[in-house]
């Protein structure tokens, strides 16, 4: 992104470069449940060669959609809400094709949560989606391995704060690859950015906008009349707040710290104002700069870094260098239990990790993937079953799908009935237009409902199979719901392995084994040949009752996982 500008030399030369494979194939390699895998900072901006954007006028069209779009030819429009202006606006990047995006990333003291988990789901689904319209992305997601919270925990285990943050970097990284999010572009680490976080202390300071306490330089906020240009606060509104020390020392109590002087006992490191470390956030305006400059085009997070990181993020930038901009400000809502916002610091969090344990990680993003991301979404079983339910429904059809196209790989003709035609468009415009209004996931998936109930129909009813052109049908309809799933980060590896673990953690959460549930098959089977459907009904009302359903067919029973009957009926009680 040489044409951005740079008010110092950045850490080193960004440069886009484009994967030599489709998102789906890179996807497939570095995303498993089974076997995940550390991954690396890339130290380079990627893009994909990804799908196209534009309607389908025929079923010929259909290839427009497996990677052909060129890279810096953005296919259709995309409109963002912008937290700064309070209203959606259409996204311009910067520069004609690329895109520098940054998101604050977790600081690294413990397991992260599911409300963690939203923050990072929503930005790779943005991240994807941008590849998908043709841009080139250069993503910088930063980790915070040097902080209070940090050191009060190491110090709580007897670690190195520098050792436990590695770690807990690491166990994120894992989580992230479970719930299959891109690795990033960059994955900076304030440790290993000082130079560039003293640097810009420096120029704050040289600029007026800083002034020294003993070892400690503070932020004035006064000095800065645009402060609060984000939030919407005004100043005299602004008090001491999270992360924010109460100190008599400060000009005024919103005065935050730029650099902290060393205390016994903790990681330091050498500066112009003695030895220290930096405040919570001169480190992402720092990194951001340090890769994309102090101009560039989104800066994303969680809606509680609204206030106060972000808006003295932008007053520190501009402090920084008066050319500093950040074209769009991008906020996700929060998952709460009970209506209150889950945090760590409120003890009414679940870790990813907790979750993960009794619900398929793709499951947990379809979950948080079915409220707008801008909403608050509540944390709940049922809403977690029936994501669960919902995901085992789609690669259950796209399993039959795959199984009965095996058998006819050779021989299709290339056009496909009118009719399935104009389901295959309709889900292709409710995708593009419901994506490009700012992400709105939820109306997508929903709209996946149709293809889904066509390829059913086409496959196990009796009108469906009689239906001419038939298996060409069932091939163009699991092609673009592969894709849409594709760009959404919901494509397992494979459909049959997902079915397994699918089953496998009803199974958990039922505490029962498939063993035991074919014996009550058997039970039942006997009962009802005995006409005692009194407990033919009793056996399938209690497997029910732990999440198991029962279906008859002419080739026998077979089960599947189902919401639990009493949380069905919590629902039905709550529509």
């Amino acid at each position: 992104m040489g044409t951005l500008l740079k008010c110092y030399k950045p850490l080193f030369s960004i440069r886009f470069s484009s994967f030599p494979n489709s998102l789906r194939s890179v996807q497939l390699r570095t995303h498993s449940f089974n076997n995940p895998k550390r991954r690396n900072p890339i130290r380079r901006c990627f893009s994909s060669l990804s799908p196209s954007s534009q309607p389908l006028i025929n079923g010929t069209t259909l290839d427009k959609m497996d990677g052909n779009q060129q890279p810096g030819s953005p296919s259709s429009e995309l409109w963002l809400h912008n937290t700064m202006s309070k209203k959606k606006e259409l996204f311009m990047p910067k520069v004609e094709g690329k895109v520098g995006m940054y998101v604050c990333g977790v600081t690294a003291y413990d397991l992260s949560h599911i409300g963690h988990a939203r923050v990072y789901v929503t930005f790779d689904v943005l991240y994807r989606y941008l590849k998908h319209l043709g841009y080139e992305v250069c993503y910088v997601r930063n980790f915070t391995d040097v902080d209070d919270k940090i050191i009060a925990r190491a110090k709580e285990l007897a670690e190195d704060p520098i050792s436990l943050s590695r770690r807990y970097c690491d166990e994120f990284i894992q989580d992230m690859v479970h719930l299959q999010c891109l690795p990033p572009s960059v994955e900076p680490r304030v440790s290993d950015h000082m130079p560039h976080i003293i640097d810009m202390i420096k120029q704050i300071v040289d600029n007026g906008y800083a002034y020294r306490v003993e070892g400690d330089v503070f932020f004035s906020v006064e000095n800065f009349p645009e402060y609060g240009q984000l939030s919407g606060r005004k100043l005299e509104d602004n008090r001491a707040g999270e992360r924010v020390a109460v100190d008599s020392r400060k000009r005024n109590p919103a005065d935050f710290a730029l650099w902290k002087s060393a205390k016994e006992g903790e990681p330091f490191w050498e500066s112009p104002w003695g030895p220290g470390r930096p405040g919570w956030h001169i480190e992402c305006s720092a990194m951001s700069a340090a890769y994309l400059g102090y101009s560039f085009d989104i800066h994303g997070g969680g809606m509680d870094l609204v206030f106060p990181h972000h808006e003295n993020e932008i007053a520190q930038s501009c402090a920084a260098c008066k050319q500093s901009n950040v074209s769009y400000w991008i906020h996700n809502g929060f998952v709460t239990v009970d209506s209150e916002k889950m945090s760590k610091s409120l003890g009414n969090f679940f870790t990813i990790r907790e979750v993960m344990d009794l619900y398929h990680p793709l499951a947990l993003r379809l979950f948080l993937m079915g409220t707008h991301y801008r909403s608050p979404i509540n944390y709940s079983d049922v809403l977690l079953e029936s994501a669960s339910e919902r995901i085992f429904y789609i690669y259950q059809t796209l399993h039959d799908c795959e199984n009965v196209l095996s058998q006819h790989d050779k021989g299709l003709q290339e056009s496909i009935p009118p009719e399935t035609l104009n389901v295959i468009n309709k889900f292709h415009n409710d995708f593009s237009t419901s994506m490009s209004d700012d992400l709105h996931t939820p109306v997508v998936l929903a709209a996946l409902s149709d293809p889904l109930k066509t390829i059913n129909d086409l496959l196990h009813t009796r009108k469906g199979k009689k239906q001419a052109m038939r298996i060409e049908s069932v091939a163009a309809l699991e092609k673009i719901i592969r894709n849409v799933l594709s760009v959404l980060g919901l494509m397992p590896t494979s459909y049959s392995e997902a079915l397994q673990q699918l089953r496998e953690m009803a199974l958990k959460r039922a505490k029962l084994t498939e063993d035991k549930i074919l014996q009550k098959i058997e039970e039942r089977s006997e009962a009802r040949k005995n006409k005692d459907y009194e407990k033919s009904d009793a056996i399938r009302k209690d497997l029910a009752f732990v999440g198991i359903a029962l279906m008859d067919s002419p080739d026998g029973t077979s089960w599947r996982p189902a919401i639990p009957l009493p949380l069905q009926e919590q629902q039905v009680a709550a529509t």
